[in-house]
């Protein structure tokens, strides 16, 4: 299998596999007046407990367009910023803000619990060996520091999908709740979040925030993303880099949010909505970057299988409504070249023809939220792993 992926990539540690089915790309930059002292202590349930060694990898860029690009664009690489201190610990099984006592093991970086981050740098961690109890969260813990004001470091803005909770100056290495306050749309994780790992397939997950999962329930793991990660076992790794407002072109770019994706022995593809949405884009855009993404995807790694999929129903209507017909229709009858299979996700959501383009009301995620629920998910990932 041909692979020719930048040197700091994910495949330049092929032993480690993603621990967790949670997306953490970056679709927003802080832009702070003056400079800060931050921590930020999330909880992630792994896909597998016990004895773990993991190894942490972070691209300091943006990956997808925040709204119409003007706070944060594809591409856009982060400023510089300094990690003062950074732990994993047994997060509990509740995650209320605090560590269990004795338990957090320190991350190094080339043997440094310090790491100053040049702008758009990728880097990796050192192994971090730690004990988790099955039904435990792991929590993930770092202090950020930044000397300039402007923008510095990307993160996610969208919807939270897990407990996380930050707080001013370096808590890093504290065990309790105290100072830290619940988090709201303020998502700071690494870009992979890897344990050591040998798997039958690795598979990378792209799409916008119906794949990230946006509008399911917090700590529950219920979009399909999680569901088919869960349902294809653990032989299986699946990075899920669903980003929201991501467009395919976006991806098409060919900046970090491409090399994610490049990263795959199979890549599954489920872009469309916020082309045809807020980026206005015609049916023939949207097929023009679909195949550009694709024979990147090739380029780089010959041997990549690619699953595309039709543009998931999102109540489009008139001129958007007919985009859609006509994208996924030359989805399922002539899909561009290179594609291995075809994944139908709009026919599983879909109400009954002539309403096809409007999703299934027991599947909204509200009366007027057209993202699909975890309801949603559970059929998604059953029909995904029939078909599989």
């Amino acid at each position: 299998m041909t692979r020719i992926i930048e040197d700091n990539g994910v495949y330049s540690q092929p032993d480690y596999s993603s621990a967790t089915a949670l997306s953490s790309a970056a679709n927003y930059i802080m832009n702070s007046p003056e400079p800060f002292t931050h921590t930020f202590r999330t909880y992630i349930r792994l896909r597998e407990n016990g004895s773990l060694t993991l190894k942490f990898w972070h691209s300091n860029s943006v990956d997808s367009t925040w709204d119409l690009g003007q706070d944060a664009n594809g591409s856009e690489p982060g400023g510089e910023w300094s990690i003062e201190a950074a732990y994993v610990s047994d997060g509990g099984s509740v995650p209320d803000g605090t560590v269990t006592a004795g338990t957090s093991v320190p991350l190094t970086f080339a043997g440094s619990r310090t790491k100053q981050v040049e702008a758009g740098e990728t880097f990796w961690s050192d192994e971090a060996s730690l004990e988790l109890p099955e039904g435990h969260y792991l929590a993930f813990t770092w202090t950020i520091k930044t000397s300039s004001p402007g923008k510095t470091l990307p993160y996610n803005v969208e919807g939270i999908l897990v407990s996380a909770y930050d707080g001013p100056g370096n808590l890093a290495g504290q065990e309790s709740a105290e100072a830290f306050s619940l988090s709201d749309k303020l998502l700071v994780l690494p870009s992979y979040i890897g344990y050591k790992k040998q798997v039958a397939k690795k598979l990378v997950f792209l799409g916008d925030s119906i794949t990230q999962g946006v509008r399911t329930e917090k700590d529950q793991y219920s979009y399909w993303a999680a569901r088919i990660a869960e349902g294809l076992g653990t032989d299986y790794g699946l990075w899920n880099i669903g980003s929201g407002w991501g467009r395919a072109y976006d991806v098409a770019a060919d900046g970090p949010w491409m090399n994610k994706a490049k990263q795959g022995d199979e890549v599954l593809i489920v872009l469309g909505v916020n082309d045809l949405d807020i980026g206005q884009r015609s049916a023939e855009e949207l097929l023009r970057d679909l195949s550009d993404i694709i024979a990147k995807i090739k380029e780089a790694n010959g041997g990549a299988e690619i699953i595309l999929s039709t543009v998931p129903p999102f109540n489009f209507a008139e001129e958007r409504e007919q985009a859609w017909r006509k994208v996924n229709m030359a989805i399922l009858t002539n899909p561009p070249a290179g594609v291995s299979r075809v994944f139908d996700i709009a026919s599983v959501l879909a109400m009954p023809a002539p309403a096809e383009h409007r999703i299934r009301a027991e599947y909204m995620s509200g009366e007027y939220d057209p993202h699909p629920n975890g309801t949603a998910g559970k059929a998604v990932a059953e029909a995904f792993l029939a078909w599989y």
